[in-house]
């Protein structure tokens, strides 16, 4: 429990933000604000001491389960010790050594070379970057409806208008269409698919590029997008046009890394996809502000020669969290654990779209699962307003969700890889008794 007579007021807080915050500087419920001030395993707690099942896992980025005892434990340590904080990569530290032979050992084949970065936006900005001097090429291929993070380079391959700045640039970048089964752009089904997404990929090379590219990007599966999962045999195709036009594959696990998905630490290497980066942050260091690449030495050595520094890459604090997240993930089987609370999860939200119309498409893999609701099955017609009542009717019964998609129409599932049987029964009761009282007020 918490003493709520220790923390300021939620109005207080919201003066201040209002007064020096950006604008874009959203909030989940703004009707009803949440002022979070404890967290344990999957759970939080706010000022007034009311608990949640965090199920948006601090926006994808819990994986091991809020202050894990064992990196709590080595934080500590590391302040008492007085160990440095700050080494960047400029003086030897083991900290980011045990880190970086951890993850090549979670790679794929061939990706043995790490950079660390404060988070995915650089961690994709530095991909790109590599991409392009590795190839001499410029032109970058991304999906739409895809989000890759918010600096120059990311965003000028984002695939959502409401992210996008009026100055944002865009100049060598284009994009292909997205490979969403629920709303295909090509009007197909499942059973009359012939990977027409994937063709087009390379369509939009022969038409909106010299014929060379630098680099294609994707999510394994869209988060921002909303938690949108294409076949696997999608990757396999676009894989084998991007390297017959030079470029290089840059496979985006901001969100889908960390055993996430349910099979490997790494989607990229369940799925197969021939990728010659990988990038990860969120899950990967259970919150921490760490980000990663992953790259092949043919493209790393390419740089050699260049100064590339990241003033916080490879810190003492954030790289021991990313290894003893790694070590926890695997020691305490949550990649299994991910994939079988998933499936309980996901076939519960698939016998509640027989019940409630309002529910279009469950999809995702593992404990990344996201629910798209529609106005009308039939018609799809996006519920924007529905999605966010959903969310407080959820919260009010303790369950935190998150949402996305371009219409902002996707209820997105994404707890702690730690999750057990009896959270996920719970969450299943508050989104069944949500749903219906969603119901009976569209029915009015």
């Amino acid at each position: 429990m918490t003493d709520k007579n220790k923390y300021r007021s939620n109005e207080e807080i919201l003066a201040v933000r209002k007064k020096h915050f950006l604008h874009t500087a959203g909030l989940y419920h703004p009707s009803k604000p949440l002022q979070l001030v404890k967290a344990q395993g999957a759970y939080v707690w706010d000022s007034e001491g009311k608990k949640y099942l965090d199920s948006i896992g601090g926006i994808v980025c819990i994986s091991a389960g809020h202050n894990h005892p064992r990196i709590k434990k080595a934080m500590m340590k590391l302040l008492e010790d007085d160990t440095i904080q700050h080494t960047s990569t400029l003086y030897l530290t083991e900290y980011s050594v045990d880190a970086a032979k951890a993850l090549v050992e979670e790679a794929p084949n061939g990706l043995d070379r790490v950079s660390f970065t404060n988070s995915g936006s650089e961690a994709n900005e530095l991909a790109i970057m590599a991409a392009r001097h590795s190839t001499g090429e410029t032109m970058v291929v991304n999906l739409r409806h895809s989000y890759h993070g918010g600096t120059a380079a990311t965003l000028a391959s984002c695939g959502h208008s409401s992210w996008r700045f009026k100055a944002q640039p865009v100049t060598a970048t284009t994009s292909a269409l997205e490979p969403n089964c629920y709303r295909c752009p090509f009007g197909k089904k499942p059973d009359s698919c012939s990977f027409e997404c994937a063709k087009n990929v390379e369509t939009t090379i022969q038409t909106s590029t010299n014929g060379k590219i630098a680099a294609f990007i994707a999510e394994p599966v869209m988060g921002v997008g909303g938690f949108i999962a294409p076949p696997n045999e999608y990757f396999h195709q676009v894989s084998k046009i991007v390297h017959n036009y030079g470029g290089k594959y840059i496979s985006d696990e901001v969100q889908t890394g960390a055993g996430r998905c349910g099979g490997n630490f790494l989607l990229t290497k369940e799925i197969g996809i021939d990728a010659d980066m990988v990038t990860m942050a969120k899950g990967f260091g259970n919150g921490a502000a760490i980000g990663a690449v992953l790259l092949k030495t043919e493209d790393a050595e390419k740089m050699a020669g260049k100064a590339y520094f990241n003033t916080f890459g490879g810190d003492a604090y954030q790289t021991l969290q990313a290894k003893l997240t790694m070590d926890i993930i695997r020691e305490e089987g949550l990649v299994a654990n991910a994939k079988a609370m998933g499936a309980l999860l996901k076939d519960g939200l698939e016998q509640m779209k027989k019940k409630y119309p309002v529910i279009g498409d469950v999809r995702g893999r593992g404990l990344l699962l996201g629910a798209e609701l529609v106005k009308d099955q039939a018609t799809k017609t996006f519920a924007t307003e529905e999605a966010l009542a959903f969310m407080d009717l959820c919260r009010d019964r303790g369950l935190l969700l998150g949402k996305g998609g371009l219409m902002g129409n996707v209820v997105r599932i994404a707890p702690a890889l730690s999750i057990n049987r009896e959270d996920v029964s719970f969450m299943l009761k508050v989104m069944d008794e949500s749903f219906a009282e969603l119901e009976k007020v569209r029915k009015k």
